[in-house]
C-alpha cells in the first residue's frame, strides 16, 4: 500500500523553521508540520487541513520544494510505502501560537493522554543557524532540509 504524506515549511520573518516533535508509538521523531492525505483530497487541501488541525492556524501554500523520488518504506507500517510532497506555507496572520525552543517538551496532560493513543505532538521553531538535516529524524525530511538550506535559507 502506498501512503501519500503532505508536509509544509514554514519560516518565519526571524529566518527560523517550524518543526514538529512527535512521540509516537514509543518513537520520538522531529519531522516537518503536515499530514496523511485523505480519498478525495488534493495535495494542497490536505495541507490546509492539516496546519488547521494541527496548529489552528490558516496556511496559504506556496512553491513545491520536492516530492519523494526514490522507493521508502513506512516506518510504522511492515511493507507500505511513503511518498511525500513538500511545499513551503505561510500562514495567513501572523503565526501567534506558543512554540516550544527545546526538543520534545510535552506538558503532563499531553503524556496522559499519550498513555491512551501512543501519540503525542508538539510543535517549535530551529533557528537558522542552528537548522540542518541533522535537525531531522525521517530519512526524506533530510532531503529537504539540505534544499531549504541551500534554496530558501541562503
Amino acid at each position: 500500500m502506498i501512503t501519500v504524506r503532505v508536509y509544509g515549511i514554514l519560516i518565519n520573518n526571524m529566518q527560523q523553521v517550524l518543526v514538529s516533535d512527535e512521540w509516537i508509538r514509543g518513537m520520538k521523531i522531529t519531522k516537518f508540520c503536515g499530514g496523511g492525505l485523505e480519498e478525495g483530497e488534493g495535495t494542497r487541501d490536505c495541507l490546509i487541513r492539516e496546519f488547521k488541525e494541527e496548529l489552528n492556524i490558516e496556511v496559504e501554500v506556496g512553491n513545491h520544494i520536492y516530492t519523494t523520488d526514490y522507493f521508502q518504506p513506512s516506518a510504522f507500517r511492515k511493507g507500505d510505502q511513503i511518498l511525500s510532497i513538500y511545499y513551503v506555507v505561510k500562514p495567513l496572520k501572523p503565526y501567534a501560537a506558543k512554540v516550544d525552543t527545546v526538543p520534545f517538551q510535552f506538558l503532563e496532560d499531553q503524556i496522559e493522554i499519550y498513555k491512551t493513543t501512543q501519540q503525542i505532538e508538539t510543535q517549535r521553531f530551529i533557528n537558522k543557524n542552528d537548522f540542518s538535516a541533522q535537525s531531522l529524524t525521517l530519512p526524506i525530511d533530510k532531503i529537504v532540509a539540505e534544499i531549504i538550506i541551500t534554496d530558501l535559507l541562503g
